[in-house]
């Protein structure tokens, strides 16, 4: 049976948080050379590269990362040891990592997370975020993310089985700084046909809704900006750059914290939340009581709403 070395790991791990093996030297009180020949070893026993140079500084490679992030585990485990072994840490929170696209309204990924924090006062809640919920999907089947909260399910035959439970889906709202919001008010949808538009990024299921609507309402905005980051997109919009749009669930919330005005709602443009994970039926209870929250308090209201808006649109009458 091969065996790693942890001597070596270790070493990797300080160069990793250190940033060069300089700076690692001086925190190891070991020589230069001897860092570089035991992550060349590591490297080895591996069979990866773990850093690639740019320029003078080595940078972490793909596989580095998922390296540094078994390391972690692995020396906080270690020190959990220690403190069990003189009988403190016994009640050391439980670990529950939790993978978010960076697309999501953060407002929206707080609603979602919000019951896990009342589920297990034992837990302690680790959040990593990215551009896409692929780039979280290794990490599943290795068991270093727990689950993933996404705006998209996982694609069917990738080389990781995963199962994506549905949360909810709302309609979408269209925000713009206060003089913006009032000339794009006016005439909605066709009046953002040239107007100032901050477009989610290319990665974003947002994004290929919003696109397909624009060619059925036969709009073209002016795309001033396009921006992975949700939050970003917010803070564009709220200094008067361009439209941008988020759940129509946060509304109240988005004009609150932006100073920024409703353009317009619109119910046919979806915006559906998933959890994925690596099990058919989620059994831990913080992750359960996250589900549960999600279909009934926070996308429960917006198809109430939906269905009463249908009701009384066939309830209006006729105009001739």
């Amino acid at each position: 049976m091969e065996w790693l070395n942890y001597h070596h790991l270790f070493y990797f791990w300080v160069v990793a948080k250190e940033g060069s093996i300089v700076a690692a030297s001086g925190e190891l009180r070991l020589a230069h050379p001897t860092i570089s020949a035991q992550l060349h070893r590591l490297e080895e026993s591996l069979g990866r590269k773990l850093f690639e140079r740019q320029g003078r500084r080595l940078v972490l490679t793909d596989f580095g990362r998922v390296a540094q992030r078994y390391a972690d585990d692995i020396f906080s485990t270690g020190r959990e040891l220690l403190d069990a072994a003189r009988g403190d840490g016994l009640d050391k929170p439980t670990r529950l990592v939790i993978g978010v696209s960076d697309a999501l309204p953060k407002s929206i990924v707080y609603r979602i997370l919000e019951p896990a924090f009342g589920a297990d006062a034992g837990i302690n809640l680790i959040c990593r975020e990215d551009r896409s919920t692929e780039a979280f999907l290794g990490e599943l089947a290795m068991h270093t993310v727990d689950v993933v909260i996404s705006d998209a399910p996982a694609q069917p035959g990738g080389a990781v089985r995963t199962f994506s439970h549905p949360l909810g889906e709302c309609g979408t709202a269209f925000f713009a700084a206060p003089d913006l919001a009032r000339s794009c008010r006016r005439g909605f949808p066709r009046s953002l046909d040239g107007a100032p538009f901050l477009l989610p990024g290319a990665s974003s299921a947002m994004r290929r809704e919003l696109e397909a609507w624009f060619d059925a309402v036969g709009a073209r905005p002016r795309v001033v900006a396009e921006v992975d980051d949700a939050a970003l997109a917010k803070v564009l919009g709220e200094a008067g750059r361009g439209v941008f749009v988020a759940p129509d669930v946060v509304e109240d919330e988005i004009k609150r914290r932006y100073a920024v005005e409703l353009v317009g709602r619109v119910a046919e443009v979806r915006q559906r939340f998933f959890m994925i994970s690596v099990e058919r039926r989620i059994r831990h209870p913080a992750i359960v009581a996250m589900t549960e929250a999600a279909r009934e308090r926070v996308f429960l209201p917006a198809r109430a709403r939906a269905k009463a808006t249908r009701g009384s649109a066939r309830r209006r009458p006729q105009t001739t």
